[in-house]
């Protein structure tokens, strides 16, 4: 324990989930370096000569804000809570749990978004979801528990 009650293990695990936020947001934005279809087709959708084309200047602004509001809204609850779930258990059960929980998570951001419940947002779901599930697995190979070791 130090001198405010604490014990230096909580503040270890509060860096190393903090680490593992910043690792998986990097993995996530590196995703985007092949963008998702539904953004190149938007960006080929104007004609062309359009005047008012600017879908590749919009594209430099989509992808860092897509990747901020899914990383917030999604990548960091799952990993939390994948992590809590999953705790005492092993790296791929937590890393099954917070993947589980990115799906639900990313279905009612979607949703929110003004996505429909029809056959359209299952692709664009199904981007979002591999794109979050490399980030999350790069948050659980940060907060995994060593052999021996007290779980994060």
């Amino acid at each position: 324990m130090d001198g405010k009650g604490r014990s230096p293990g909580a503040s270890r695990s509060v860096l190393r989930h903090l680490g593992a936020m910043h690792l998986s947001g990097a993995v996530l934005l590196l995703t985007f370096l092949v963008p998702p279809y539904w953004m190149a087709a938007a960006a080929h959708a104007t004609p062309p000569g359009d005047p008012g084309a600017d879908a590749p200047f919009l594209l430099l602004v989509t992808v860092p804000s897509v990747c901020v509001v899914f990383h917030v809204a999604v990548q960091i609850p799952a990993g939390l809570l994948g992590a809590w779930l999953g705790r005492r258990r092993t790296t791929l059960t937590r890393y099954g749990s917070a993947v589980a929980v990115a799906g639900v998570l990313s279905l009612l951001l979607l949703r929110a978004a003004g996505w429909n419940a029809g056959q359209d947002v299952v692709p664009v779901w199904a981007d979002a979801m591999v794109r979050g599930a490399l980030g999350l697995a790069g948050y659980m190979w940060v907060v995994r528990t060593r052999p021996g070791s007290q779980p994060a």
